[in-house]
């Protein structure tokens, strides 16, 4: 099953219109100019979408530090948040799970963002400060974040349903001065009160007073009465985010972001792969603390669009509704959520121009299920949060095709390395990786070199090594089949669990699964998955169905029937908490985990199990 443009959608997109202006004659053309031409590619754009610099640079690439450590747009002087027009137009629409919402013009974000970085100077804050915003999708969120980037502070979001000791790591490895939270929110029906986690942190709480708590705080009222502008006149290569992402093992990595890097990245992929017109509302079921939410809020803003905020639980029902009542022409959500929504409903009308998918590989019949409900162009889109976007994507002016990438993101090389370093042969799994730099590129990890260089840069020489494992068919689409660290050897042969998952999806009444690979003295590493399905699955019956698609030797072990998956908030599937259980390991970091009770729930099944 497949996407195929018509001619209005070739000629209309963005991308094929800046071809034709830089005569480019084929998509091929275009990807190949963005990474081998970097200088005149970036230099084009940023002049495209009218980003505003203070200063203008002197060049646009500077790689006297090495590929690892690439500057752009030098000596030039930009902020980010100093983008925001003074103008009546809505920039956000936002709704909570309960209905209720409102609309905020770039008017009124850009006067609470000129309260905010001058409250934030007038408090005693400098250049180069870290303030963490630990709210949740709030039109407020978005104010703040960009108002701390105007005083030219570093913003540090926080997912929203951390606890305490995520929070605490955060907090002391950013140095934090001061967080910015709010004393309620809701999800799922529940009050949840935000202020609890903060309690014992040595930091100042500026908060949003939703619930009348009283306590030894800074108002949000307060900050808004703040007269005057703290917009600081940065440096393009100035940090403005750190935005931590979870490893395997160890704490987080704290990613460093700079205004002339992650904005630029993220406006590009969204304006040639999510064809994104001036004016249109472009909303991702994301977190701030995810980076699909600074994403959305900094591509929206340099292209002149509006994005959505859903606060709280979504599911369907709250989603068609927030679609209906507010116009959402781009939707992104991740390939869990569209699970959850085809098990609500068999068949779904989203009324939106483009869907987008990311987090994790999407299994054929649910890219299927949001085709049809879409019944137009589903954008998968894969990359991460030290790329400010993707690595692979789809355009709108090239068939897609379900579950697959027809190209390569704007500015990025990638490739798939077999064990040796060498270009992998057509449908032959490997390593993702990046041969070219690109603006949006982490400055490193915050104060930790050595770590960043490790994680990326030592595996060969001048090649990023991403950790996904993927794969490329003989005419050329792109699919990935899951994080190197999930990949399962049977037997000497390397099998990504999607390759599994994505067969058990399409068996009758499952909803969703994750596998994952145990020991065996026999093979290496056998099968083993754990399935969330309707009542009357037979998992007998499953199991025949996979070694028949499968053929036996790479079919599970073993499968077993649970009623939740591990996930993040934002609905991707934890598979490394999974084997940590199962194999009775460290779990390392669980600050991401939305659902403990699940692990609890396999750590029991699994205990007196059999197959284990």
């Amino acid at each position: 099953m497949s996407w195929k443009p018509d001619r209005s959608w070739v000629e209309e997109s963005n991308v094929y219109k800046y071809m034709v202006e830089n005569n480019l004659n084929a998509l091929e053309d275009f990807v190949e100019f963005t990474h081998e031409k970097p200088e005149i590619f970036w230099d084009s754009f940023v002049k495209l979408i009218g980003l505003r610099f203070y200063k203008e640079y002197d060049r646009v690439l500077d790689l006297s530090g090495g590929k690892e450590w690439a500057k752009w747009f030098v000596n030039g002087k930009v902020n980010v948040g100093g983008q925001i027009p003074d103008s009546s137009e809505v920039f956000i629409k936002w709704m909570d799970e309960k209905g209720e919402g409102q609309k905020v013009t770039y008017s009124q974000v850009l006067s609470q963002a000129k309260s905010i970085s001058s409250w934030l100077k007038k408090t005693g804050l400098k250049k180069g400060d870290t303030v963490g915003i630990y709210l949740p999708m709030i039109p407020e969120t978005v104010s703040i974040y960009l108002g701390i980037a105007r005083a030219g502070m570093i913003a540090v979001p926080l997912f929203s349903g951390f606890g305490k000791e995520p929070i605490k790591v955060r907090a002391e490895d950013s140095g934090m001065k001061v967080i910015f939270t709010t004393d309620y929110t809701i999800r799922k029906g529940n009050d949840i009160n935000m202020l609890k986690n903060l309690e014992g942190l040595d930091t100042k709480l500026v908060v949003f007073e939703r619930g009348g708590t009283k306590g030894d705080f800074t108002t949000f009222k307060e900050v808004l009465r703040t007269g005057g502008d703290g917009l600081e006149i940065t440096d393009s290569e100035d940090p403005f985010m750190i935005i931590y992402t979870s490893g395997t093992t160890g704490k987080p990595k704290g990613c460093v972001h700079t205004h002339d890097g992650f904005p630029v990245k993220a406006s590009a992929d969204i304006y040639f792969q999510f064809d994104m017109k001036k004016g249109e509302t472009l909303m991702w079921v994301t977190d701030l603390g995810w980076m699909m939410g600074p994403w959305m809020i900094t591509g929206g803003l340099l292209l002149n669009g509006k994005i959505g905020m859903i606060e709280g639980y979504v599911n369907y029902s709250t989603l068609t509704k927030f679609i209906e009542d507010y116009k959402v022409d781009i939707l992104g959500l991740s390939a869990s959520l569209v699970r959850l929504m085809k098990s609500e409903v068999e068949k779904g009308r989203i009324g939106v121009r483009i869907a987008g998918n990311t987090g994790e590989p999407i299994d054929l019949e649910s890219w299927k299920w949001l085709y049809e409900s879409v019944k137009g162009p589903v954008i998968n889109y894969s990359g991460g949060t030290e790329i400010s976007g993707g690595i692979l994507g789809n355009y709108v002016i090239k068939e897609i095709r379900a579950s697959s990438f027809n190209g390569f993101s704007p500015g990025i090389k990638a490739s798939v390395f077999d064990e040796e370093g060498r270009p992998a042969r057509p449908n032959v799994e490997g390593e993702l990786v990046i041969l070219s730099v690109w603006p949006g590129m982490t400055r490193g990890f915050w104060k930790d070199r050595e770590r960043y260089m490790n994680t990326y840069w030592s595996r060969w020489k001048g090649v990023w090594v991403h950790g996904d494992l993927a794969y490329y068919d003989q005419e050329g689409y792109y699919f990935i089949v899951g994080r190197s660290d999930d990949t399962i050897k049977v037997a000497g042969k390397r099998i990504g669990p999607a390759e599994v998952e994505q067969v058990i999806n399409s068996y009758a009444n499952v909803v969703e699964s994750a596998c994952v690979g145990v020991p065996s003295e026999l093979k290496g590493e056998e099968i083993l998955c754990f399935v969330v399905a309707k009542q009357g699955v037979d998992k007998e019956g499953l199991l025949r169905y996979t070694q028949q698609m499968l053929g036996k030797a790479l079919a599970p072990k073993g499968i077993i029937l649970v009623k939740e998956l591990p996930k993040t908030r934002n609905a991707k599937i934890m598979r490394r908490l999974i084997r940590a259980v199962v194999l009775n390991k460290p779990l390392g970091d669980t600050s991401s985990l939305e659902n403990p009770n699940s692990l609890e729930e396999i750590r029991k099944i699994v205990s007196n199990s059999s197959t284990t």
